[in-house]
């Protein structure tokens, strides 16, 4: 599998974006149509409208984190200690 560059930005994910608006618009249309059919698979459709929140706001939250250039544990870590500076708060340690 190639790897494709990516030069500047998250313009590679602009997708999980995408893909996150969609789920939860498809999540608040399905609260908000509410329970029709069946009560036995009421457990299942309630279950499918919390996956979706869940889901959207996995997307958006990886999304958001790739696109700012955070891939790693440590990226995540040098942010914090960027953002802790920034604001002249001390460190923990």
């Amino acid at each position: 599998m190639e790897k494709v560059a990516n030069n500047g930005g998250g313009g590679g994910y602009w997708w999980w974006a995408g893909a996150s608006g969609v789920q939860l618009a498809w999540g608040i249309y399905s609260f908000r149509k509410g329970y029709a059919g069946d009560s036995r698979l009421m457990p299942l459709k309630a279950f499918g409208v919390a996956s979706l929140f869940v889901g959207a706001t996995a997307t958006a939250t990886v999304g958001t984190l790739r696109a700012s250039g955070i891939h790693s544990v440590k990226d995540a870590i040098e942010a914090g200690a960027s953002i802790r500076s920034g604001l002249g708060v001390k460190g923990r340690g």
